[in-house]
């Protein structure tokens, strides 16, 4: 008989999201070198995110067939969206935070049962198609703490170095998103 896993342990998860957080705390973020996302959109990106994968978790524990779908997420549009209702950067990130935590909570409640429920589940990336297949939720989980949050803490760190004028430094400090 195959033994099952425990759920996620969230440990990883908390931990990749204070990294990130604190990445994106950092002032003087400039633009991508490649033109890609800025710091809003990684934390927008991020946000969206972890809140469709907590309505996926609490999907399964009501015994719904939940999807995981992140092309919303990836969306300009929706993005924008969701940059817009926050104030500045400062509450953007206090909104991540506050999602990243809920995530956890959430799966902290997950039984053995819930977290070998198989998702079908559709990534894109860099517009490529790189996952279409039912996967446990517990990897869906995990994937967020080992691969897709520390990845966007490095892109974040590479807004460190991007060249910024000492003003546009001075409004990111505040809190402030520069002119796009």
């Amino acid at each position: 008989m195959e033994r099952k896993r425990p759920p996620p342990d969230t440990t990883a998860l908390r931990g990749a999201h204070e990294k990130l957080l604190d990445a994106a705390a950092t002032p003087g973020l400039g633009e991508a070198a490649d033109g890609g996302w800025d710091a809003d959109r990684i934390l927008a990106h991020l946000l969206s995110a972890d809140a469709a994968t907590s309505t996926v978790a609490l999907g399964v524990v009501a015994g719904s067939r939940p999807t995981f779908d992140n092309r919303i997420f990836l969306d300009a549009w929706n993005s924008e969206r969701i940059i817009v209702e926050h104030p500045g950067r400062a509450d953007l990130l206090e909104h991540v935070r506050r999602q990243a935590a809920v995530l956890c909570d959430i799966t902290d409640q997950l039984g053995e049962e819930a977290a070998e429920v198989l998702v079908p589940t559709i990534l894109l990336s860099n517009d490529a198609l790189a996952l279409d297949q039912p996967i446990p939720l517990a990897s869906l989980i995990s994937g967020l703490a080992e691969n897709h949050v520390p990845a966007h803490t490095r892109q974040l760190l590479a807004l460190r170095t991007a060249a910024t004028a000492p003003e546009d430094a001075a409004e990111l400090a505040d809190g402030q998103r520069h002119p796009r």
